[in-house]
Parts: structure tokens; sequence; C-alpha cells
């Protein structure tokens, strides 16, 4: 909630790559788009440039981009919050582990209904200033009936007091594709905060 009442906006360059058949070194799409998010109005995107398989970036690549217009609209962002009004939070281990050098608690984390964009699996946050440094698991509802649920990850850095992504991993499986791994990673990150601005390099 402190992040969505702090941030005004932002713009990042996001970076997408999918892969086939088991190889991660070869894309056989790719996209770069600059996003910009308004709290009063959602995300919209660019497109910078793309490349490779236009069936791939159409029906991948275009249906994530759709997808996560839905999902950032106002009235609509508040049901993929990792909040208790959304997710069962329960520590793991009590344990502080180091994930990218920074010392972070685990806690396991069950949607408390089935849909796309809520996750099974783990988040771990900053011990000493409880912001997101990590999401893995798996979707709690297939996003189509022609896929499994998805397997994804997502890096995060702090920003200004607020998380935000830097890395992110999803792998699939559909009968018209087979297994297809895309990979994002987010850069250049200009944060509007409620009264200032913070820019990163991530």
């Amino acid at each position: 909630m402190a992040r969505v009442n702090g941030i005004a906006g932002y713009t990042v360059t996001e970076h997408y790559a999918v892969y086939r058949n088991h190889d991660e070194d070869h894309p056989a799409a790719e996209m770069t788009v600059k996003t910009t998010y308004r709290k009063e109005t959602g995300k919209s995107y660019q497109i910078l440039s793309q490349s490779g398989s236009s069936i791939l970036r159409n029906m991948v690549l275009g249906s994530i981009l759709d997808h996560e217009k839905k999902i950032n609209q106002p009235g609509v962002r508040e049901g993929s919050w990792f909040v208790s009004a959304n997710y069962d939070m329960k520590l793991k281990t009590g344990q502080v582990e180091p994930i990218d050098g920074r010392g972070c608690v685990a806690l396991a984390i069950s949607p408390r209904r089935k849909e796309p964009y809520l996750i099974e699996g783990t988040i771990w946050v900053d011990a000493e200033d409880g912001t997101i440094v990590k999401v893995e698991g798996q979707s709690s509802k297939s996003p189509s009936m022609f896929t499994g649920p998805t397997q994804m990850s997502r890096q995060y850095v702090n920003m200004g007091g607020f998380a935000e992504a830097t890395h992110a991993r999803a792998v699939s499986s559909s009968a018209i594709f087979g297994q297809t791994v895309v990979k994002i990673d987010y850069t250049g990150y200009q944060v509007e905060l409620t009264g200032q601005a913070v820019a990163g390099g991530k």
C-alpha cells in the first residue's frame, strides 16, 4: 500500500527474450519496450525494437504486455499485491539468509483465490527495510486452457524505499509451443515519487 501511495509514476526500459527447445543461449524472439506507469491510469508501452519470430512476439510477448496492462489498471492492481487480503503468508525458517547481498527472511505465500497473476511459492524480504528482494513460485491458475501453470521468479532492488523489479524469468508449456522460457531485464528506471523524483540505473 505504501508503494502505491508513494509512487506517482515511473518509466523503465524492459528487454524481453523468448527461448524455445531448451536453448537459453539463442533467443527465438526479442523485444525492447519503454514502459510508462502512472498511478491514475496504469501502464502503457512503446516498442523500441523487436526481432525474431513474429508469431512468438505477437502470441507470447504481446499477451504478456496485454496482461500487464490489465492487472495494473486502477481498481484491478490491488488484487495482485503481496498483502494479507490476497495471500496467506507464513515465516519459513526465521533465519536470515543472503540474497543478492542482502540479508533476507523467507515467507511461504499461498493465494487466497486462484488467479494467473497470484503465486504459490516463496517471497524473500529484506530483514532491515522490509522491501521485496525476490519472489519464486508457480501461478495458482493457468493463464489459458492451452497452457499449464507458469513457473516464475523475479528479483527486485530497493529504489528510494520501494521495491522495483530488475530481472524476471518465466517458464510455461503449451500444446502449440512446447516449453517456452521468457526472460525480462529492467533498466534505466526513472521513478517519480509523490513530491519528488528518483533515478536509478537498474
